[in-house]
């Protein structure tokens, strides 16, 4: 394959054809631990594949050898001279084939109008230039190359029909005997003639003022973020308000009066976010670009959504990937879908690494990220939504959290409005590995709201699986002593059986009240201090001190029908009520191992404190009737309930169901 490849020419004639796409951008300052996912100094390999594909007869599949990757040089931080500009040191190579600065060829290729794209470089100094591609397997492709000599402008015409199913471009710079400076490149498309989309950028913060202030601070210093947007809304919930806070005056005065907070009681991420598409909608934008509160954002990735979006064939949901705050190397996910039959959050791609880090396996080194990635929905962490998406389909369910995301992008997607995760926008978010939502409190969204958006949109007959694997979530939930959480989830199916018009009513309340619960319960209740509690002491251990594991997949059903009857059945020692008999750590905390326990101190995923679980017969058994008893109803009001939340959809969804939310429960509106 070749590209053309000729002088770039004058800026005054240039410009009318052409409008950037993508800048090649680096890390900020202080940010060196951030590197490669800017620049990759490793050898040009690529992902190895064999040449069998695995359709030809033979019966043969291919096999994927990822090659360990190994550093031809060092990235210094005196080599970054700006955002956009750095030095390549003499002999050296540097690749920009990495997740902020390669393109995404696939992606634009299948969801917007452009049939090519043009790479623009600028450089000073002696060296080359070359183009590489790669196609949905991973392969590496040489397109072209360019010798440069001194300020130079050079451009690569480069055609987007190659990249059905995946595939990236990207280029090296290689220094001669002096270094090669990159000045700024960027890859641009054929422009239109049309103004950019206007975004109100929406936060939905609770008691999380610094860190809302932190990206408020970022996007006052980018004034190219900040000029596409036409508001900045902040959806404060919270006690802890970012309007009290010390900083937030200096910091407002830096937005040119684009700042806006609403304070309203606390409706959850839903209530939030719905919000902010609720308030975008109403002051004329072409889209609201939803983000968490708890994030660090890549200024860049707004100016990159907007500019795909802008693009697209058709109105699309466009969303930023995460990537791990305490570890920022660690792409979290690359895209997410419902599995139907099961109604879980699931992985579109088989080989797709939850947690991949690009610090150890760079893009050219890991096959699976050159496959283009088609998803359900995306993260509310960073999701831009068209105005004209949020008039027809609505706002989000009156859900509080979790699920209101994934419901959405389906809901979306039956009214034709497709979602794209977009590699290149991104932000820094904690992670869910160190979180345990599944326990405690949210428990009683997860499946409540699960089962709701099952009820709205699952092909099956009677949801697939949900219910069966809500039946032996609350048996493991139980036979671990997790009473509080297991007693919330069975409040959740009850608001389930109680039907979708008494959603909004409870938005706030059901918050309050489950935390209220938590003192009923001595697994829900957290000690700072595992001295608060006494010694662990257990003079016989479970099997004899044999160890323990998880039962293998034809014992399960036999080992826990025996776990039950056992905890059923066999008194609680006394001295069990006494003192805990172990001290297990979160990431051992295992339904199959706490449960062969009558007592124990239980860390918590976050480490911050301790709980003392203990088991209780009569707890169990109430429980376990309850859950018995509300799955059973489940499954015979189904086809009943299904009809009832799929009638009602569209209405409690709609821009004036939640007016009238949002006007019970506005506190004050304050404008900067």
């Amino acid at each position: 394959m070749s590209a053309e490849a000729t002088p770039l020419p004058s800026e005054a004639a240039a410009q009318p054809a052409f409008s950037t796409l993508q800048r090649v951008i680096l890390p900020h300052a202080g940010q060196m631990d951030t590197v490669p996912l800017y620049v990759d100094t490793g050898v040009a390999t690529g992902a190895r594949l064999s040449t069998m594909d695995g359709s030809a007869d033979t019966g043969r599949t291919a096999k994927t050898v990822v090659p360990v990757s190994v550093a031809a040089e060092v990235a210094h931080a005196e080599d970054f001279i700006s955002r956009t500009s750095m030095s390549v040191r003499a002999g050296n190579r540097v690749s920009f084939a990495t997740y902020f600065n390669a393109f995404p060829a696939s992606y634009w290729r299948r969801w917007t109008v452009l049939d090519d794209v043009r790479l623009a470089v600028r450089t000073t100094g002696t060296g080359t230039v070359v183009v590489y591609r790669s196609n949905a397997r991973g392969s590496l492709q040489r397109v072209d190359s360019r010798r440069v000599t001194g300020p130079a402008d050079t451009l690569f015409d480069l055609p987007l029909a190659p990249f059905g199913d995946g595939g990236w471009y990207w280029f090296d710079l290689v220094a001669g005997r002096e270094p090669l400076v990159l000045e700024e490149a960027s890859w641009q498309g054929r422009d239109d003639g049309r103004a950019p989309g206007r975004i109100t950028l929406q936060i939905t913060t609770m008691n999380k003022a610094s860190f809302c202030l932190d990206n408020l601070r970022l996007l006052a210093d980018d004034p190219a973020a900040r000029e596409l947007l036409q508001e900045i809304l902040i959806v404060d919930q919270g006690t802890a308000r970012v309007a009290d806070h010390p900083d937030f005056e200096a910091v407002a005065a830096g937005l040119t009066g684009k700042l806006r907070i609403i304070h309203q009681d606390n409706l959850g991420g839903s209530g939030g976010f719905s919000r902010g598409m609720y308030e975008a909608v109403a002051n004329g934008s072409d889209y609201a670009l939803l983000l968490d509160d708890d994030v660090v954002i890549e200024p860049e990735s707004i100016a990159r959504l907007l500019t795909f979006a802008d693009r697209c064939r058709k109105p699309t949901i466009v969303g930023g990937h995460m990537f791990d705050l305490y570890n920022r190397t660690v792409l979290h996910t690359f895209g997410e879908i419902v599995n139907p039959y099961r109604f879980q959050p699931d992985q579109p791609v088989a080989d797709q690494v939850l947690g991949h880090d690009l610090r150890g396996s760079s893009l050219r080194n890991t096959a699976w990220l050159h496959r283009r990635v088609d998803v359900d929905y995306n993260g509310w962490w960073m999701d831009l939504i068209p105005t004209r998406v949020i008039r027809e389909v609505g706002l989000a369910l009156p859900v509080f959290i979790k699920w209101d995301d994934a419901e959405y992008g389906l809901r979306a997607r039956k009214a034709g409005y497709p979602t794209v995760s977009l590699p290149g926008a991104a932000v820094w978010h904690v992670s869910w590995i160190d979180k345990d939502d599944l326990v405690g409190w949210q428990a009683y969204f997860h499946i409540r709201n699960r089962l709701i958006s099952a009820l709205i949109h699952s092909p099956y007959e009677r949801g697939g699986r949900v219910l069966r694997e809500s039946g032996y979530a609350d048996i493991k939930h139980l036979i671990s002593m997790q009473y509080y959480t297991a007693a919330g989830r069975a409040m959740a199916l009850e608001d389930v059986l109680a039907g979708p018009d008494q959603l909004h009513r409870i938005l706030p309340e059901r918050i309050q009240q489950i935390r209220a619960m938590t003192q009923e319960y001595p697994d829900a209740q957290l000690a700072p201090d595992v001295e608060q509690y006494p010694a662990p002491h257990m003079a016989k251990p479970p099997r004899r001190g044999r160890g323990l594991a998880a039962p293998g997949y034809t014992r399960l059903i036999p080992w826990a029908a025996k776990t039950v009857v056992r905890q059923l059945v066999a008194p609680v020692p006394p001295e069990s009520r006494e003192r805990p008999q172990a001290h297990i750590a979160h990431q051992d905390n295992k339904w199959w191992r706490i449960s062969q326990y009558d007592s124990a101190l239980v860390s918590n995923a976050e480490g911050t404190g301790v709980s003392w679980y203990q088991r209780d017969r009569g707890e169990l058994r109430h429980q376990l009737a309850r859950s018995a008893a509300l799955h059973a109803q489940l499954l015979r009001e189904w086809p009943a309930l299904r009809r009832a939340y799929q009638e009602a959809a569209a209405r409690i969804t709609s821009l004036p169901a939640w007016e009238q939310t949002f006007a019970a429960h506005t506190r004050s509106e304050l404008r900067r």
